[in-house]
């Protein structure tokens, strides 16, 4: 990759001037502008003050000592130390003639490759999955997937709940009032009706409320009719998880749900305990704040009538049973024994923030070691607006089902397709109506910032023009088409970009790794949505202006090369978002 390789040279030269400088804050990066080039950066600008220099007379010395001269035009110097790089064009061709041979120029392998463990998705037994579980189930797929193309081990593990209060209602409900026909027809929906009924009875009554608790005891102590039927729910559920997993094309390395670290529980509230960072308190054990941050830092505190007053987390209740913060507690501990990894994300709800900054801010203070050697990320994301700019929900006011939306954009899609293509066999429809469906629905979900709130909106999603999947889908099938029905290959011809469309595109191309690299770093798919859907406009622009098929060579060949890399290229990074692709549309 070009930038890779300017910025190791440009670290070079200005670790032989500026021997303190700390190379990784030596950057190179894709120009903001065709105007400034191909690549930039202000990183001379940082350098020069934290020595105390002059940034312009740095850039200057620097490019002396720059030799980049077989890839770039001589380097430009702007304003107070910005260097502008623009490729030569015959560093470009030599660049697409290695991509369309099949050399591993796309994408760069990561030099140390990382351990990722990746925690997303996290439905709840005996619920059905819903509309908010797009986001965590199509962000983490994302991201596992961009980590492991670049080359990290990734560990994706589905932290189900499957434990906790709810069972013991849910078993006063199997117990009594269970429907067996109805829970053979749609388990999760009998399951559901189940716990409403019960959580009713128990808002109302506290003798039911008391009746849940004893057989959630009876669950906890290991009782085997309850056991039975706990994992008879679980087993209802899975297949329930399996099926619309399938349909998004998510895979999980491990579905380690919060029942899985029970035993560990009660040693991780003894060592918290004996290290002086949970305390007795009112029958119950809690962390408390231990002051080292500041007020407004500090998960623990709370402002209240002026005052800074505690808001400890509870880690285990004064009637011996334990909370989220001491399953996750347990759950950390054990990911970095079991895996080592050099991070662990959770692609969890922005409203969980507070959560975590508590599950950190512990973790550290119990194994400050193991925190150093391991990152622990939220990566939060925002809601889900109907057009009302509400919650979005169903019009009676319930929330929407994961399996009806998806359902409902294959139906849209349909329509849609039926209404372009009514050439077609009707299951080659349907099958095309799945893939731009179930594509449109991820591609809306990803390409907002992911913490910012989104409206859903069916019109916008299904569009052909626009920043959609359907649109970026349907130029893959244009550049496909052209490859072929190009026929048999013919002699390689060298490589000659000549005309602007080809050149915006072959730039545009290269810079595939650098998106991928940001978007994995900073687990913001929203980048290579945005990344495919330029490419899609300039691809479409140089179809429209460059004949592939009937110019003359090298054109032909040139032209083909670009039409080949841009389905590839599409074609992966739709792939890589969880978005199939379709030959014909």
């Amino acid at each position: 990759m070009f930038h890779s390789a300017i910025e190791s040279r440009l670290r070079a030269a200005v670790s032989a001037l500026v021997p303190t400088a700390d190379p990784a804050t030596i950057q190179v990066k894709p120009a903001s502008e065709a105007r400034f080039g191909d690549f930039q950066s202000n990183s001379l600008m940082l350098v020069a003050k934290a020595a105390r220099m002059n940034p312009r007379q740095l850039a200057s010395d620097v490019v002396a000592r720059l030799d980049v001269s077989e890839l770039c035009e001589p380097v430009e110097i702007a304003g107070p130390g910005f260097l502008n790089f623009r490729l030569t064009r015959q560093a470009l061709e030599q660049w697409l003639s290695d991509a369309a041979c099949g050399k591993p120029v796309l994408i760069p392998k990561a030099e140390t490759p990382r351990t990722v463990v990746l925690d997303f998705s996290s439905p709840n037994v005996a619920k059905p999955m819903h509309v908010g579980h797009i986001r965590s189930t199509g962000i983490g797929e994302a991201l596992q997937r961009m980590w492991r193309l670049l080359g990290h081990r990734v560990i994706s593990d589905n932290h189900i709940g499957d434990w906790g209060t709810q069972f013991g209602k849910l078993l006063v409900g199997w117990k009594e009032l269970l429907d067996r026909q109805a829970l053979e027809s749609d388990p999760i929906a009998e399951m559901e009706r189940l716990y409403k009924t019960v959580n009713t009875q128990c808002d109302a009554d506290p003798a039911r409320l008391e009746m849940a608790r004893q057989e959630l005891v009876r669950l906890q102590a290991g009782d085997p009719e309850n056991l039975a039927i706990w994992k008879e729910m679980i087993r209802l559920s899975q297949v329930q998880f399996d099926t619309l997993y399938g349909r998004m094309g998510t895979r999980f390395d491990h579905t380690l749900g919060e029942s899985f670290y029970n035993a560990e529980l009660g040693s991780v509230v003894e060592a918290l305990l004996a290290a002086g960072i949970a305390r007795l308190s009112d029958g119950a054990v809690a962390v408390f704040s231990d002051r080292t941050l500041s007020p407004k830092e500090d998960p623990f505190l709370v402002s209240r009538d002026g005052e800074w007053v505690d808001v400890p987390a509870l880690i285990r209740k004064s009637d011996g049973g334990f909370n989220y913060m001491t399953t996750d507690l347990a759950t950390v501990d054990y990911r970095i024994r079991t895996w080592a990894p050099d991070e662990i994300l959770y692609v969890v709800d922005d409203r969980q923030s507070g959560h975590f900054r508590g599950l950190f801010h512990v973790f550290a203070r119990w194994q400050p070691e193991a925190y150093r050697k391991t990152q622990l990320r939220h990566i939060g994301f925002g809601k889900i607006l109907g057009e009302d700019g509400k919650p979005f929900k169903t019009r009676s006011g319930d929330t929407v089902r994961l399996a009806d939306l998806l359902d409902e954009a294959e139906e849209r899609a349909l329509q849609v397709v039926t209404e372009k293509r009514p050439d077609l066999d009707p299951s080659e429809r349907r099958e095309i109506a799945r893939i731009v469906g179930l594509g449109a629905v991820k591609w809306q979900d990803l390409l907002p910032n992911r913490q910012s709130d989104y409206v859903f909106s069916w019109d916008k999603m299904l569009a052909l023009q626009g920043n959609t999947a359907p649109y970026v889908q349907y130029q893959y099938t244009r550049a496909a088409k052209v490859v072929r029905d190009s026929g048999a290959p013919t002699a390689a011809q060298p490589i000659a970009l000549t005309e602007p469309a080809e050149i915006a595109l072959a730039k545009h191309l290269m810079n595939l790794g650098f998106t991928l690299q940001a978007a994995a770093e900073e687990c913001r798919p929203n980048y290579l949505c945005n990344y495919l859907h330029e490419l899609a406009g300039l691809y479409s622009s140089f179809y429209e202006a460059c004949p592939v098929l009937k110019a003359e060579e090298p054109a032909r060949s040139t032209r083909l090369a670009l039409c080949r890399l841009s389905a590839q290229v599409l074609r992966l990074g739709l792939e890589t978002l969880g978005i199939e692709v379709t030959e014909k549309m």
